[in-house]
């Protein structure tokens, strides 16, 4: 009995499960809740939402810039070919999403575009606005270019700079903000019940969690093969080997406290395994390919339903490159990736309210398998880094030896 109370107070202080309660709990009362206390909720959701706005060009600068110039210590080399190498990875699987996006679309159930006809609306929202320079994009871009001059220069000011910027960043999202996760999405909750939109999820969007989880799964075996080889019984060792870090990550719902395991794992499929130590702390924080899949996969068809039609090339040209360079500024905690990720989907897809609680919503139900994802696919990538980086060598000595018999 022990055993079992002390578990159920490790679970509970999960956030995914503290937020899973609280939505339960209000969709019980909230028939009984009048509608100024629902716009009292809808308007913290929203205060919240516009503080992230306005602090995600520092959040993202930041992250970026401390992990460029955190990579000094190590061979350069090796540093620009692993950050190479997960960009590419986390640009590939938004592309896959796309594809897959696609797939599923040509077979859910055909919707009109949606439109909210609602007086609903919050009490009050923060009257200043925001300049257009002011954004997650710029930031980005900001924190790439301070990296490289932190990287470079001689100087002593910029580095502990940046490292006290990051920080604080750091402790505001896993420590402010993160917090705020069931506040957060319960007045978003508040405002699909008003406006009659719970019910609206349920029935067209049930679905895509099977999708999903389809290809998430797909994905993970092909990343497995590419490191295994292509042999079912490689595949089955490379992903057993993995099965304990995505095991531990579906229950703990963090990326983090499965390092350990993730390199363990990793190490067994590895030809050199003291590498897994190198490139497992250096991702784990930034190729999120779970993350990446399932926020575009659902951003691409909630933005399909609302709108009546799919995102056009240029808007998704434009939101996966601002989106992949947003990985680097996301930390691997629950609410790390989707409050940094909000602003992006407001600003390149266009995405409302209604929109936001809706991905806010299947984000809370998917998160432990979404975390699991990003620990599996971490794992299996590694070891194709591994071949990639023993491949870049191979290159660079044949390149030596053929310019010194010349």
């Amino acid at each position: 009995m022990n055993n079992l109370i002390s578990k159920g107070l490790v679970y509970l202080q999960q956030r995914s499960i503290q937020t899973i309660l609280i939505l339960g709990l209000y969709i019980l009362i909230a028939p009984l809740l009048p509608l100024v206390l629902n716009q009292g909720l809808y308007t913290i959701s929203l205060f919240i939402k516009d503080v992230l706005m306005w602090v995600m060009p520092l959040t993202v600068g930041f992250f970026i810039a401390f992990t460029v110039t955190s990579f000094e210590r190590r061979a350069p080399l090796f540093i620009i070919i692993l950050l190479l190498f997960e960009t590419f990875s986390n640009l590939t699987s938004v592309w896959y999403a796309f594809g897959c996006a696609n797939i599923a679309a040509e077979y859910l159930p055909a919707v009109k575009a949606s439109s909210i006809d609602s007086d609903f609306a919050a009490l009050w929202r923060i009257p200043l606005a925001r300049p257009a320079w002011w954004s997650a994009e710029k930031g980005a871009f900001a924190g790439l270019l301070l990296g490289c001059i932190a990287a470079f220069s001689k100087g002593h000011y910029l580095k502990p700079f940046l490292e006290q910027g990051k920080n604080m960043v750091e402790w505001m999202l896993t420590r402010v903000f993160a917090r705020l996760i069931p506040i957060f999405v319960l007045g978003f909750a508040a405002q699909m019940f008003e406006t009659k939109l719970i019910g609206h999820v349920f029935a067209h969007y049930a679905i895509l969690v099977l999708w999903l989880t389809c290809f998430l799964g797909i994905y993970i075996v092909f990343l497995n093969a590419l490191a295994a080889g292509w042999s079912f019984a490689r595949i089955s060792k490379s992903i057993r080997n993995l099965l304990p870090a995505g095991g531990i990550a579906l229950t703990s719902g963090c990326s983090l406290s499965t390092m350990p395991w993730t390199i363990a794992g990793a190490a067994k499929n590895l030809q050199n395994p003291a590498m897994a130590k190198a490139i497992i702390p250096a991702t784990t924080n930034i190729q999120q390919i779970g993350d990446c899949i399932a926020q575009a996969f659902l951003c691409f068809l909630i933005y399909r339903h609302f709108y009546g039609q799919n995102p056009d090339m240029l808007m998704w040209i434009s939101f996966s490159t601002v989106f992949v360079l947003a990985r680097f500024a996301t930390a691997a905690v629950l609410g790390g990736a989707i409050f940094i990720m909000l602003p992006i989907y407001e600003t390149y897809l266009n995405f409302t309210p209604e929109m936001i609680a809706i991905i806010l919503a299947l984000n809370v139900v998917l998160d432990p398998i979404i975390t699991s994802a990003n620990v599996m696919a971490n794992g299996a990538l590694c070891r194709v880094f591994e071949k990639a980086w023993n491949g870049v060598q191979a290159g660079i000595k044949l390149v030596l030896v053929t310019y010194k018999y010349k």
